[in-house]
C-alpha cells in the first residue's frame, strides 16, 4: 500500500509540475510551486513511508532550489541586461525591469490568449518601461534615441523568459527522478 501511495504521489508531482512549468511561461511563480509540491511529496514520503532523512529527494529539492535562484536571477536581469546592452542608462534599465512586471499582468488579463498574453505582456512592457526611463529626467533622451535600449530590454526579456522556462524545466526534470529515486 505505502509503496502505490509513493508511485501515486510522484505521478501526481509530475502532471503538477508540468503545469507549474505551464504557469513559467505565463509569468507566474511556477517554478516555486513546483518546489513546494515536491517538498509536499518528500515531506509525505517521509513520514508515511518512514524513509531515512538522506533520501535523494531532499537532495533533488536542494539542487532544484539552486536552479530555480540561478532561473530567477537570469529573468530579473536579462531585460536590464539588454537595455544596457543597447545602450541604456539605468533609468532606462529599472524601467525595463519595472515595465517587465506591469507588462506581464496587463498582458494576461487583457490579451486573451493563455501563455501567450503574459509573455506578450511582459515583453512589451520591458519595451514601453526602457522608453519610459530613457525619457525620463532632466537629461532625458528623445523617442528615437530610446528606441535602441528598449528593443534591446524587449529582447532581453524574451531571453530571460526562454532561459527561466528551461530552468523551470531541469527543476521538474530533478525532483521528479529524485522523488522517483525514493
Amino acid at each position: 500500500m505505502t509503496e502505490a501511495l509513493h508511485w501515486v504521489l510522484v505521478s501526481s508531482f509530475g502532471v503538477l509540475g508540468i503545469a507549474c512549468v505551464l504557469l513559467v511561461i505565463m509569468q507566474l511563480p511556477g517554478t516555486w510551486i513546483m518546489l513546494l509540491l515536491g517538498g509536499g511529496v518528500q515531506a509525505a514520503d517521509f513520514w508515511w513511508l518512514d524513509q531515512a532523512p538522506a533520501t535523494p529527494g531532499w537532495w533533488a529539492l536542494g539542487i532544484a532550489l539552486i536552479l530555480a535562484l540561478i532561473g530567477e536571477g537570469l529573468e530579473a536581469a536579462a531585460g536590464a541586461a539588454g537595455a544596457a546592452a543597447g545602450g541604456g542608462r539605468k533609468r532606462g534599465m529599472v524601467g525595463a525591469l519595472v515595465g517587465a512586471m506591469v507588462g506581464a499582468l496587463v498582458g494576461t488579463l487583457f490579451i486573451p490568449i493563455p501563455l501567450a498574453g503574459s509573455l506578450l505582456g511582459a515583453i512589451g512592457g520591458a519595451f514601453v518601461g526602457a522608453i519610459a526611463g530613457e525619457m525620463a529626467g532632466a537629461e532625458g533622451r528623445s523617442l528615437t534615441s530610446a528606441f535602441k535600449p528598449a528593443s534591446g530590454a524587449a529582447m532581453g526579456r524574451a531571453a530571460g523568459t526562454v532561459a527561466k522556462v528551461g530552468f523551470a524545466i531541469a527543476v521538474w526534470l530533478v525532483i521528479t527522478t529524485g522523488l522517483a529515486l525514493n
